[in-house]
């Protein structure tokens, strides 16, 4: 009977072996490493595509239902998301989204409160960067809330606006102006909501409540005909997912630093920096496409009609697709890549800076909060001075070729168009990889190198045209246009 006994028992231990054994090889770990990702990246893609059933279920059992309902299950769906994501971690956030409530509430609609809101949410995500930071790009509780600061600081100011008098604000700030008094449940259900709060995109207290109250349809009393349209994003999203996934491989930014990339020719360091500069963002557009789609199925994407009564799925966009693959220009990329993010520095920093009378200086210092809101490696700082440069320097040259009759004339011969637009796309993109490689290789020492084995290509190229143009301008724009200009 013993050894019976002792059979039945080294069975058992050796069936928990082998179903222990299983489950390990089922581990999201071994999962992640059989598809060349980070358990932290599975555990991000697999976050973002849930929001797909969640809005099916908010569409099925709770739209045009009472409204804590619906807070109670966005603020449920996100806190277990960023529980599955970054474990006890989440109390980051809701520390901070309980305090800015009670900023609310004990300050009131005073600059005192936007102020301290600025000054503690910034101060914590800077914080959490500083004792979080290492050399390479880590996903962790520090990632959506960058995305929740900005959030929270567009709440104080808009809870702000709310108490202004009408006339004193402009169309923008009377549509986000908050005239009620949030609740700590739509507080955090405007936090929390699961299709954004990973990666955003931003959105607005009052656009939240819009599509909490039912009114973000674009059949009234019904739910959303959004489901087609929020596909379209989704299988668009995959597309670039398969593709950055396909090609992450062999185009990474771990060669940039090798010997190898170092003892090519310039001309192929140059090139390989440019297919790079524009395979690294994919994974970014992938993320974006994806939550869009969760947002538009919910109905929050919803952007009113066109002048054919047609609805419009883009209050969420953060990305203009076409625009982005075809743009030869900076300020074309920037006006199609995290429109939303751009959207809110444009409200709430840039436009609020107005008073100190210089457009430049406003933009410089928008650029740098944008720099600082990403983190506190000098990369950061370095790709968005080489973003404020570019753009200075596009916009004088294209001034330039506006007001000038010789260079007009020629930029409109039509056989030479296809010959320009490959030259700009060749330094736009060029020089996007040379931007993008300070910001993806984060600390001096590596980009520094990079940057060196270029020669500074970036900086000489641009530095050189800000200082040459104002005397080509001078030499190639007649002077009846510079008076016409003038008047």
């Amino acid at each position: 009977m013993a050894s019976v006994a002792e059979g039945d028992v080294g069975t058992v231990a050796e069936l928990a072996r082998v179903l222990r054994w299983g489950f390990e090889e089922l581990s999201l770990n071994k999962l992640a490493t059989s598809l060349g990702a980070s358990e932290q990246a599975l555990r991000l893609i697999i976050s973002i595509f849930m929001g797909y059933p969640m809005a099916v279920f908010y569409r099925r059992y709770l739209y045009f239902k009472d409204s804590y309902l619906i807070h109670l299950f966005h603020a449920f769906t996100g806190l277990s998301i960023a529980y599955f994501n970054f474990g006890n971690q989440l109390y980051h956030s809701l520390l901070c989204v309980g305090l800015q409530f009670l900023i609310l509430r004990l300050m009131g609609r005073t600059v005192t409160a936007v102020l301290t809101t600025f000054c503690f949410q910034m101060a914590y995500l800077l914080a959490g960067y500083y004792y979080t930071a290492t050399g390479n790009y880590d996903i962790k509780w520090t990632m959506p809330h960058c995305v929740l600061t900005l959030k929270l600081i567009g709440l104080a100011v808009d809870y702000f606006d709310g108490g202004k008098d009408q006339n004193s604000l402009s169309s923008e700030q009377q549509k986000y102006a908050i005239r009620g008094v949030p609740s700590l449940l739509e507080v955090a259900g405007f936090s929390y909501f699961y299709g954004a709060f990973l990666v955003g995109p931003q959105f607005s207290m009052n656009h939240y409540m819009k599509l909490v109250q039912g009114q973000l349809t674009d059949i009234p009393g019904k739910i959303p005909n959004s489901t087609i349209p929020a596909l379209k994003r989704l299988s668009l999203g995959l597309v670039y997912l398969v593709g950055y996934t396909l090609l992450s491989p062999h185009i990474t930014e771990d060669y940039l630093l090798t010997e190898d990339y170092e003892n090519h020719d310039f001309w192929f360091r140059c090139m390989y920096m440019l297919l790079w500069g524009k395979f690294v963002l994919y994974k970014y557009v992938t993320c974006w496409l994806v939550t869009e789609g969760v947002c538009i199925l919910t109905g929050l994407g919803f952007n009113d009609f066109d002048e054919h009564r047609k609805a419009k799925w883009d209050a969420c966009a953060n990305m203009k697709v076409w625009l982005f693959e075809t743009t030869p220009r900076f300020t074309g990329t920037i006006a199609s890549f995290n429109i939303n993010t751009n959207a809110w520095v444009a409200r709430y920093v840039f436009k609020r800076l107005k008073f100190l009378g210089n457009k430049e200086l406003s933009q410089g210092l928008s650029l740098l909060f944008l720099a600082l809101w990403h983190g506190l490696h000098s990369g950061y700082l370095v790709c968005f001075q080489m973003e404020f440069l570019i753009v200075i320097v596009e916009r004088k040259a294209a001034g330039l070729i506006q007001e000038s009759p010789t260079l007009s004339n020629l930029a409109s011969i039509t056989i030479l168009q296809p010959f320009y637009y490959l030259v700009q796309q060749t330094i736009h993109w060029l020089f996007m990889g040379y931007s993008m490689t300070a910001f993806c290789l984060f600390t001096w020492d590596k980009w520094f190198k990079v940057y060196k084995s270029v020669y500074f290509l970036g900086h000489v190229f641009f530095l050189s045209l800000l200082f040459i143009l104002p005397y080509v301008h001078k030499v190639m724009v007649p002077r009846k246009e510079k008076l016409k200009k003038a008047k």
